[in-house]
C-alpha cells in the first residue's frame, strides 16, 4: 500500500552513513540523490531494493516526535545483520534480535534507535520451518 515515505534528518551524512551499514543485509541502498535545486536546496535521498521508497530529508525533526518504521527481511539471519550493522554504525538498541510472539508465533524482528531516535526494525515473519526450504 505505501509507495514511499520519507523522514527529516538533522544531519544528513551521520543518517546517510547509518542507513547505508543498517539497510545493506537488507539488500536496499541509497539508490537516489534528488539535485538541491529541486528540494527546496537540502540534501534528499532515497533507499529501496528496486526503486525509492524511504527518503531521508535534511531538516529539523519535528520535537519529541518519533517514528516506528519496520522493514521486511528476507530471513532471521538478515534481522540479525541488520541489528548488528545498525549497532556498529551508531545505532542504540531498543530490542536485541529474536522472536516475538506476542505479536504472532514467528515474529522474528530487531529494533534499533537511528541517530534521530526514530525507532527502526527489521522483520521476518517467516515460521523456522520456511526458512530451510
Amino acid at each position: 500500500m505505501i509507495d514511499h515515505m520519507n523522514i527529516k534528518v538533522a544531519d544528513f551524512e551521520r543518517a546517510k552513513a547509518f542507513y547505508d551499514a543498517a539497510f545493506a543485509p537488507l539488500g536496499a541502498s541509497l539508490l537516489y540523490m534528488v539535485p538541491e535545486e529541486y528540494s527546496n536546496g537540502v540534501k534528499m535521498g532515497g533507499y529501496g531494493r528496486e526503486k525509492p521508497v524511504y527518503w531521508l530529508y535534511e531538516g529539523t525533526p519535528p520535537e519529541g516526535y518519533h517514528q516506528h518504521i519496520a522493514f521486511a527481511a528476507e530471513d532471521r539471519a538478515a534481522v540479525d545483520a541488520f541489528y548488528h550493522a545498525a549497532i556498529a554504525a551508531g545505532g542504540k538498541d531498543n530490542g536485541a534480535p529474536g522472536l516475538r510472539p506476542h505479536y504472532h508465533p514467528n515474529y522474528y524482528g530487531a529494533f534499533v534507535f537511528d541517530p534521530d531516535g526514530n525507532n527502526i526494525e527489521a522483520v521476518c515473519h517467516k515460521a523456522e520451518d520456511d526458512l530451510t526450504r
